[in-house]
């Protein structure tokens, strides 16, 4: 069974052990509301035996319906048994609702051998669907009649009422139980859309890459060929050439580095070196380019030695990466770069006058793909992966970054990367 299958199955199974879980504690709600509604119904039954027990109106109209006495009433016998049943219906209604219970029912009021009785209009003959609780009368009726009275109160439909007394509990459940289904499936949903997105991206990276191996190949190659044929004048625009021909090979390499660092499939390789003759190198060829490009580039490394735990390659792109940006996001580039050691770090400062970040952007620039916007125009092309690539290697270093920035004014991002043993 793969990952997808073990999820949906763990999904499919939590969900029906949360319904029957719920289920349970319904029914345990059911037995209690059961239990509640009998013993309100037991105290009315009390009052109920007490109203019926003394000659009083309603148990002279009950006596005289069911001995189809009209001696005292100007109307035939069956609208005395209308009356009858209708009074008795709604003496028994008010002590019922006078003690919480508010639920139809219908009643039956007979003796046991039936020889008289008085019904209300309808009784429910499947005992299942409904609660019965008897009556046993005594005073008045009994004596008149010589004979044992049973009133038997019938509730039907009782489920649907112990439902709508605990809809405070049990709809919530429901929707509850609802919304996490909802929430679980958007996010199975955004995890595999999500996934084919990465796989679609990790192909066109692979072919992108592929495609511009090629062609920088062959400059190499190129250049090469022409170191023997150049003139002396132009060695240094020979060098240059190659110098960057090198560098986007490196960055081709880097793209692809990472891509395997966010899915961890490939770790950086964290060995004890001496980061700064690695940033000398870089801050030299840098200022090399920038003699040509009229940019005003100055460094300044604070030491003689810069001990870290790190991998140079990844270390050498993170500064040139950030040295790219502070040159191609300003119209007269001045950059300066400051490297010294403070609190167990090495510390690399990177300050230019380009036009700033506004404050509600800064965040996010270190987000892959994003890219700052002047409306919908980008003033610089690129594909948004410099300054996430710069956060991943100081993360995996172990590392902080730290960016101030000021629009009109400039930025100065800060790198901190731990020295050998304090990581």
């Amino acid at each position: 069974m793969n990952k997808r299958n073990t999820i949906i199955a763990v999904f499919v199974i939590s969900v029906f052990g949360l319904a029957y879980v719920q289920y349970q504690y319904l029914k345990i709600g059911l037995n209690l509301a059961k239990v509640q509604f009998s013993e309100k119904v037991e105290r009315a039954t009390f009052i109920i035996k007490e109203g019926l027990k003394t000659e009083n109106e309603l148990t002279f109209l009950l006596a005289s319906a069911m001995q189809r006495d009209t001696s005292f009433f100007k109307t035939d016998p069956a609208s005395v048994l209308d009356a009858s049943s209708y009074f008795l219906k709604d003496y028994v209604r008010e002590n019922l609702i006078a003690h919480g219970v508010d639920t139809d029912f219908n009643f039956r009021l007979m003796t046991r051998d039936s020889a008289y009785y008085l019904n209300s209009t309808s009784i429910i003959e499947n005992k299942g669907r409904s609660l019965e609780f008897p009556i046993v009368l005594e005073g008045y009726l009994p004596k008149t009649f010589e004979r044992r009275f049973i009133l038997n109160l019938q509730f039907q439909d009782i489920n649907r009422y112990f439902l709508s007394q605990l809809s405070g509990l049990t709809f919530p459940s429901i929707l509850f139980l609802i919304g996490i289904i909802g929430v679980v499936l958007w996010a199975l949903r955004t995890y595999y859309w999500q996934r084919r997105v990465i796989t679609t991206t990790d192909a066109f990276i692979n072919n992108l890459t592929h495609e511009l191996k090629t062609p920088v190949f062959s400059i190499n190659l190129a250049s090469k060929m022409l170191e023997d044929k150049v003139a002396t004048s132009g060695k240094t625009f020979l060098q240059i050439i190659q110098q960057q021909s090198k560098r986007l090979t490196n960055h081709i390499e880097k793209v692809l580095e990472l891509a395997t660092l966010e899915r961890k499939k490939t770790m950086i390789k964290r060995e004890s070196i001496d980061f700064y003759p690695f940033l000398e190198k870089v801050c030299e060829d840098f200022q090399t380019l920038t003699e040509l490009e009229n940019v005003d580039f100055a460094f300044e490394l604070n030491g003689n030695s810069f001990p870290v735990k790190g991998e140079s390659f990844h270390l050498q792109n993170m500064v040139n990466n950030l040295l790219d940006n502070a040159k191609k996001y300003a119209k007269n580039p001045k950059i300066d770069l400051k490297a010294f050691i403070s609190n167990k770090y090495v510390v690399v400062e990177i300050t230019d006058n380009g036009k700033g970040i506004p404050k509600e952007e800064q965040k996010r620039v270190f987000q892959k793909y994003y890219r700052m916007t002047n409306g919908n125009i980008h003033d610089v092309k690129g594909f948004g992966l410099g300054l996430h690539y710069v956060k991943t290697v100081v993360e995996q270093h172990k590392g902080k970054i730290n960016l101030a920035s000021e629009l009109k004014k400039g930025t100065k991002i800060t790198i901190e990367i731990p020295l050998d043993g304090k990581s």
